[in-house]
């Protein structure tokens, strides 16, 4: 997958352009010269001007494709592990249901010799009067034999007791039965909807990467030349090192959607916003994506306990911690990840490093919070990292 230094960007496309335009305005009043520039290098330069605002239309063009590619690839990776959790509880509620199915089985068959018990000893009672004698040889099964001797009180309130136990681990049983049956058949839809899903998802993703390292390409070779004639444009207006305030201008856009934390907070990586939460293109984005170089520190802002750390469809690799608040916070894109499911980490501590793996236009984070188990609230991040004195640097409201 090919590497980008600019990745979707949530913050207007033409604030690059604004910081451009007046940095060069900047540069112009700063040269004595400029004002006196000859004709023909005034030409050149309204004619450099206008190759620079030509290429940064390609790269916005560049970017807003390969950020709606990414999203609709979250999106369907999302998708498909939506599925895979739903199936993974149908299969535990199935597995469950049965275990407690034969354990009520079993008390059902305990409870039955319990009854076949006090028939015979109600049988072989040598105290039992004519009467009972003869209730119980003329009685046609052991249910009427129970019903009449119980009528008698020839068994005894605890006899009576163990009827009435046989009657609700009956009645549980049958209730069990019918919950098993409906659970095997919730597994097999859910197995059969994981199944669809996920070749759905690995069909788009596999028809999408050529497209995707295409498109990457061209957006790097963009931004070279784009990096290239903004530089000359600051040349051609007497700017004495072209190439540092190019970098100046790097530093003031990137600073506009860097993520920071205050109060000893500590957030999810270091880097700079580059999609926020919500909507777009017909595509859910349930998180926000964070650029920074490969290896990177990834940490947990809270304390918590793994839930899961590996594999993830999409998103290559991928961590997810459950906190004390009961959000689940996902980390996806992962290099490699240094926990393991059911272990406990705490505020702060590195639990992963910024990756490029899976559907990835280029390295960085994708961060989400959940809600009421695994996939089944993925709400908006911000509040929740704001709460912890954690800001998106104002990209993502």
């Amino acid at each position: 997958m090919a590497t980008l230094h600019h990745l979707h960007t949530p913050v207007p496309a033409l604030r690059r352009s604004a910081v451009v335009a007046t940095l060069l305005a900047a540069s112009l009043l700063a040269t004595p010269t400029a004002s006196a520039a000859p004709r023909d290098d005034r030409a050149d330069q309204q004619t450099l001007a206008a190759e620079v605002a030509a290429i940064e239309q390609r790269v916005r063009e560049a970017e807003e494709n390969l950020q709606r590619m990414t999203i609709e690839a979250e999106a369907a990776s999302g998708a498909a592990l939506e599925a895979q959790t739903q199936l993974t509880a149908a299969q535990q509620h199935a597995e469950a249901t049965a275990v407690e199915l034969a354990a009520v089985r079993e008390a059902v068959d305990r409870t039955e010799d319990d009854v076949a018990d006090i028939g015979r000893q109600a049988f072989m009672g040598a105290d039992e009067s004519r009467s009972s004698m003869q209730i119980v040889l003329h009685a046609d099964g052991p249910a009427e034999l129970l019903q009449q001797a119980a009528t008698l009180d020839m068994l005894g309130e605890q006899r009576a007791e163990v009827l009435e136990g046989l009657e609700r681990e009956e009645a549980r049983e049958t209730r069990l039965d019918e919950e098993a049956r409906a659970a095997v058949v919730d597994r097999d839809a859910a197995a059969k909807a994981a199944a669809e899903t996920q070749a759905a998802v690995e069909t788009k993703l596999a028809a999408a990467q050529a497209d995707f390292d295409a498109r990457s390409a061209e957006k790097a070779t963009l931004d070279q030349q784009l990096r290239d004639a903004e530089i000359r444009l600051l040349e051609s207006r007497g700017n004495a090192d072209a190439e540092a305030a190019w970098s100046q201008m790097q530093a003031a856009e990137e600073a506009v959607s860097t993520l920071t934390a205050a109060g000893g907070a500590v957030p999810p990586t270091i880097g700079r916003v580059t999609s926020c939460y919500g909507a777009r293109w017909g595509a859910m984005h349930s998180g926000v994506d964070i650029a920074a170089p490969i290896g990177t520190p990834v940490h947990s802002p809270e304390p918590g306990v793994v839930l899961q750390a590996g594999p993830a469809s999409g998103f290559g690799l991928a961590v997810a911690v459950e906190h004390p608040d009961g959000a689940i916070t996902l980390y996806g894109h992962v290099n490699q990840y240094f926990v393991s499911p059911g272990q406990a980490v705490t505020g702060g501590q590195q639990i992963a490093e910024v990756g490029n793996r899976g559907q990835s236009t280029g390295p960085h984070l994708h961060f989400e919070v959940h809600r009421g188990g695994l996939y089944a609230d993925r709400s908006n991040p911000v509040p929740w990292l704001q709460q912890r004195g954690i800001s998106l640097g104002g990209g993502c409201g």
